[in-house]
């Protein structure tokens, strides 16, 4: 069976784990190096980066989790997560892993009062039969100032979302996979089987035994 690691920090890993279950795969709640092993994929979920970071470097997890992004391990960052796999985070006060070719602002669609919902073409999601919007839901989320050549955009917000209209909100980077919004609060797994598809497409187990 498939297993995927949810870093069990902060955040929202506990919802990311029931959209797992039910697509039969199996979860475990990473929060030491040694439960990062034998995994298919990991995700970074949501939640508050600096305290994000400030545990991660509690937990001693900076060097077990770039190893495990160096070996090709498909990972995918949702809000916060998407920031933590960042190389470019200036308004972050501790590293980040340094994975994905963005920069990106900390809360810069505003506060928690200035959450909003929001309609995304996604075309990578859609099937033939299929091709309705990802109802994105956005909660202090990270803007995405650069995207570097090497990334895909898969989804911006739409021109008419007011000035941050036409941002990158979904994007990918060969087994990295980063979302500014937050999938796993609707009842919409698209994004979880495309990431599901990401770790078939890679073809082995990516962690270190």
């Amino acid at each position: 069976m498939t297993t995927i690691g949810v870093l069990a920090l902060q955040g929202d890993f506990v919802e990311h784990g029931a959209v797992l279950r039910r697509l039969n795969v199996g979860v475990r709640q990473a929060r030491a190096g040694d439960e990062l092993r034998s995994l298919d994929g990991l995700i970074i979920p949501g939640g508050e980066s600096t305290t994000f970071c400030r545990l991660m470097q509690d937990f001693n997890l900076y060097g077990p989790l770039r190893a495990l992004i160096e070996s090709g391990l498909p990972v995918w960052g949702t809000c916060a997560g998407l920031i933590v796999l960042a190389q470019r985070a200036p308004d972050l006060d501790f590293p980040t892993l340094d994975a994905l070719d963005i920069a990106v602002r900390r809360n810069a669609y505003g506060r928690q009062v200035d959450s909003f919902e929001a309609d995304l073409p996604v075309p990578a999601l859609n099937s033939a039969n299929s091709p309705r919007p990802f109802h994105g839901v956005f909660i202090r989320a990270p803007v995405v100032d650069d995207v570097g050549a090497g990334v895909e955009v898969l989804a911006r917000l739409p021109a008419d979302a007011g000035s941050k209209g036409g941002s990158a909100v979904a994007l990918r980077q060969g087994p990295l996979l980063a979302t500014s919004f937050h999938p796993e609060l609707t009842d919409d797994d698209r994004f979880h089987r495309y990431f599901l598809e990401i770790i078939r497409q890679q073809g082995r187990r990516s962690s270190p035994k």
